[in-house]
């Protein structure tokens, strides 16, 4: 009979746990997504137009993806240091901003208000790392559905915040500004002890299958409920009372996954004696180094020494002839017979530093897909609001909420139908993020077309599209360059988020929408003028222009959809040049 303070130690200890409060964490870290709420308080309060609100999104984007030195920290620090810089920013940035917003400080300049929302929003990508450091590290063998799950509860968070505010019902709109400042802060301080790597977690245990099937069904249940509720509240008035009530059938959805470690921490059942054998691997591995090494560098050699016929043989014939090769390679080694020698820097599928990664070519191929296909999706998502607008919706935050879940969602396909194509087939990851630019290319082709649903199909495909992304990218960064240096490659990575922003969104779109509301402006005034409304014009001259019509976004969404195709050429180019290297990681598993 196994104590009830060991089962608690196996409790704290258990990896599960380390994940659903990870998922608990990114619940409520996707605090960027809150913008499209929070700018128009702040834009009323401090009477700002609406270039300088642009200006503040920006900073908004930089704060969300910047971060290439947490990876350092993570490697200094311990990770609950870590958490506690990120959540001491996000309390301080917008709680700054609450306390400005409400003219209980003397109101800064709109540059200094920007550093802090930068600040503020920066506190998430602590958030991100240290989540998806410990999930990938803790599963290293189920990568896709690990990072999937964690971003996507991360594109959901904006929903979720906002139903609580719903159930707040505080007539002072810029208590949203004080609720964001307050509440990541204190689930961190109650999370930031768990969540880290622990031990045992090299092996896939045959429960690990049935976890993620349960996850991945209460994520589907969660997506459904906040659909169907933001529906009905916004279509029916309901009470505030009925409103609290489905707030709290939220918070039981969050919290339903921690059964899985509490069942797997109190089970009745003792563990069988080589799942106990097995939890002291990671250890057993130090001693022997010098025989892993000597794996690497076979595996190294095997790329150089492989006949380029191999590539073309069906994948069954292709494993016995790279097991057949590698069995020489190694036996010549250990007779002496040649002298296998490790070429400088590391191969794909070991571990690189950033500076090494920063000079290989697939590196670059990531990032830059990752630039044209995040980047026209993040154009969406912050100019959905415009985008409806000129269509002629008047509830514009219904569209902001479906494509929250949409991301959602396509985060959560994105992990699982990657891990499919990888397990089952062997076959680079990558392809997974071409089918999801070719889903947004489609969606993009919506928007301009302005055909009646086209908002609703367009944020479907969409936010489907752009959560995959950052499901895919992560996992397939972490196979390719290894997850030594995991953190700082995933934030250098995440800086193609705001530069594809500042780009498309800043430049190309901001653009070509004002000069189509100009045209139309101009062409009103001279309307006006012929009706001999002369003074009505001069006087609607203050007011911002604003564009009507299907065509505000038509260029900007048909050169947003050729940008798409442009990324997934990069993604299969390298698709292309990753094949062996996927082989080789998750063709033995088949076999």
């Amino acid at each position: 009979m196994i104590r009830l303070p060991e089962r608690f130690r196996a409790f704290f200890n258990n990896r599960w746990l380390v994940f659903v409060a990870a998922m608990w964490i990114q619940s409520c870290a996707g605090i960027g997504y809150l913008f499209g709420s929070i700018s128009p308080v702040i834009k009323s309060s401090l009477n700002y137009n609406q270039r300088q609100v642009a200006r503040l999104g920006v900073a908004k984007d930089i704060g969300d993806s910047v971060g290439f030195w947490i990876g350092s920290l993570c490697e200094i620090l311990p990770l609950w240091a870590v958490l506690l810089v990120g959540a001491l920013q996000n309390f301080i940035g917008y709680g700054w901003v609450w306390l400005i917003v409400t003219h209980r400080v003397p109101t800064l300049p709109l540059w200094a208000i920007c550093i802090l929302i930068f600040v503020g929003t920066n506190g998430e990508t602590y958030f991100n790392t240290v989540d998806l450091v410990s999930g990938v590290q803790n599963f290293p063998k189920s990568r896709g559905p690990v990072v999937g799950i964690l971003k996507g509860f991360a594109g959901l968070s904006g929903a979720i915040l906002t139903q609580i505010y719903t159930m707040i019902h505080s007539p002072d709109h810029a208590s949203l500004i004080f609720m964001v400042a307050v509440g990541p802060t204190m689930v961190v301080f109650a999370l930031m002890f768990i969540v880290r790597p622990v031990g045992g977690h090299r092996q896939v245990r045959p429960t690990d299958d049935l976890s993620f099937t349960f996850i991945y069904g209460v994520c589907l249940v969660l997506a459904a409920y906040l659909m169907g509720v933001m529906l009905l509240q916004d279509l029916v008035d309901i009470s505030h009372t009925v409103v609290t009530i489905f707030t709290a059938i939220l918070f039981v959805l969050v919290l339903v996954p921690i059964v899985i470690p509490v069942s797997l921490s109190f089970s009745s059942e003792p563990k069988a004696p080589e799942l106990e054998a097995l939890l002291t691997e990671p250890q057993k591995e130090e001693p022997g180094k010098s025989e892993q090494d000597a794996t690497e560098v076979i595996f190294s050699e095997l790329e150089d020494e492989k006949p380029k016929e191999v590539d073309l043989l069906p994948a069954s014939e292709r494993q016995k002839r790279i097991a057949h090769l590698q069995a020489k390679l190694f036996q010549a080694a250990a007779e002496g017979a040649v002298r296998v020698k490790r070429r400088r820097g590391p191969r794909r599928g070991e571990d690189f530093t950033l500076m090494q990664a920063l000079i290989k070519a697939d590196f670059w191929l990531i990032f830059f897909s990752l630039l044209l296909g995040s980047g026209s999706g993040l154009t969406v998502i912050d100019n959905l609001g415009q985008m409806s607008q000129s269509l002629g919706y008047d509830n514009t935050h219904i569209f902001v909420s479906m494509i929250s879940i949409w991301n959602f969602l396509g985060r959560i396909g994105g992990g699982y139908l990657s891990e499919m194509i990888v397990r089952d087939h062997a076959y680079p990851r990558p392809v997974a993020m071409a089918a999801a630019q070719v889903i947004m290319a489609l969606g993009h082709l919506f928007f301009a077309m302005g055909w009646p649903g086209a908002m609703h199909i367009g944020t479907l495909l969409i936010g489907l599209g752009y959560g995959a992304h950052w499901a895919i990218v992560p996992a397939a960064a972490s196979e390719l360059f290894g997850l030594k240096n995991f953190g700082a490659l995933y934030n250098f990575l995440t800086l193609a988020n705001p530069a594809g922003s500042l780009l498309f969104s800043g430049v190309i779109a901001s653009s070509i929408y004002d000069r189509e509301a100009e045209k139309q402006a101009h062409h009103h005034h001279l309307q006006q003028q012929n009706m001999g409304s002369i003074f009505s014009g001069i006087l609607g001259m203050d007011d911002p222009p604003k564009c009507e019509g299907s065509i505000c976004f038509f260029l900007t969404s048909m050169i947003m959809s050729g940008i798409c195709s442009i990324a997934v050429v990069l993604s299969m180019v390298l698709v292309h040049r990753t094949k062996i290297v996927y082989a080789n990681l998750y063709g033995k598993s088949r076999t």
